[in-house]
């Protein structure tokens, strides 16, 4: 047999610029931006031997996160873990590039087409010594294995395909992900997200199939491309406290918050702040996108105070009192709870954004050498 090509992506990391929280619920709104950070997905055969089993084409998947390479094996359409010395712990660190391949091997059986053994190569510049920034890493590998290994295996993707499949993929680790990071990833630059209904999504495959669930409607989904900010700059600054943004989003659904006026205010508000956001980045008004970033980060901090998820830390307070203190506008990216803060700052004033970074440091926040990624995933 001929040997298959190598087959490399490179997806871009995301931040949350505003919409965090009220984003999970189908339909309401959030502004991303993609950032020049990647993981990279390499699809090759494996050396021969490597990872075979009796069940299937087999495997190999190996990261430069983990210490081996781990072999798997087909079965029933899941990918079952061939070392004897397969634990929990290893299957969970791989669960996205997992559900990413089965998702595409779904697809390629639907399609009746063969799926070959691979080796999937996964490395990151999402994370440091082990320890992630809150870039979207997660959405990345995803995005990235699924069109590594489709490509792989004869199958072009257009974008919508590549995002919906990956979409699939993490709702059936995490049905409460918005999937805005994948968004982020697949499309790049700034962009305007609503999330699908998930369950609606999973069930739709579970009846029809992965082929014609990525053709059909999804309610609540839509993405669209949005101008960078005029005469602002994005700076971000990491925290050095990791945070799992799951467990974050699993606690506030587990409050008795969720359904109450006061979630539905919040929800209302959130929405409206993120489509006046949208609208100045259409409209060139920086000063406009400001205001109501400024308006998300209060609406953050009330829900913080309602509810105690503990979104505020002391650094990611002070990195907004820096940027504020220059004119700027800053919040947590994210779930908050550690990983990184934004800011956007007057493009012209460097005195100011040094100023600022200076302060970003002495307070134990580093300043990320961090670009908006204006295109998504790459070859």
């Amino acid at each position: 047999m001929t040997p298959r090509r190598t087959v490399v992506r490179h997806a871009p990391g995301k931040l949350f610029v505003a919409g965090e929280y009220a984003v999970v619920d189908p339909g309401n709104p959030a502004i991303l931006v993609a950032v020049d950070r990647h993981i990279t997905v390499t699809v090759s055969a494996p050396e021969p031997g490597a990872g075979a089993g009796s069940g299937g084409p087999a495997v190999l998947i190996s990261t430069d996160l983990g210490a081996r390479s781990v072999p798997w094996r087909w079965h029933d359409g899941r990918l079952v873990g061939c070392g004897a010395d397969d634990d929990g712990h290893t299957r969970a660190g791989l669960a996205h590039v997992v559900s990413a391949i089965e998702t595409v091997g779904r697809l390629l059986t639907e399609r009746q087409l063969s799926i070959p053994t691979l080796g999937v190569s996964v490395s990151s510049r999402l994370h440091d010594g082990g320890r992630k920034y809150g870039l979207g890493s997660s959405g990345a590998v995803t995005v990235a294995s699924v069109d590594a290994v489709a490509s792989y295996c004869g199958l072009e993707l257009s974008a919508d395909e590549r995002y919906r499949l990956a979409m699939l993929a993490t709702a059936r680790i995490d049905p409460k992900a918005s999937g805005g990071d994948l968004a982020a990833s697949t499309w790049g630059g700034w962009i305007a997200y609503q999330a699908p209904d998930r369950s609606f999504v999973l069930d739709l495959a579970r009846r029809v199939g992965v082929d014609r669930t990525i053709g059909a409607p999804w309610p609540g989904h839509e993405v669209r491309r949005l101008p960078a900010p005029d005469g602002l700059a994005l700076q971000v600054g990491w925290t050095g406290e990791p945070v799992s943004t799951a467990a974050l989003v699993s606690d506030l659904h587990k409050k008795t918050w969720r359904g109450t006026a006061s979630h539905h205010r919040f929800v209302e508000t959130t929405g409206g702040f993120v489509r006046a956001a949208a609208s100045a980045l259409e409209s060139g008004d920086g000063q406009g996108l400001l205001v109501q970033i400024r308006a998300a980060k209060r609406e953050l901090a009330r829900l913080d105070d309602e509810v105690g998820l503990g979104i505020f830390t002391p650094k990611l307070t002070r990195l907004c009192d820096a940027a504020e203190a220059v004119g700027g506008a800053a919040k947590p990216s994210g779930a908050g709870g550690g990983d990184c803060g934004i800011a956007l700052l007057d493009a012209e004033a460097a005195h100011d954004i040094s100023h600022v970074r200076q302060r970003w440091a002495t307070a134990g926040v580093l300043p990320l050498p961090i670009r908006p990624a204006l295109e998504g995933i790459e070859e």
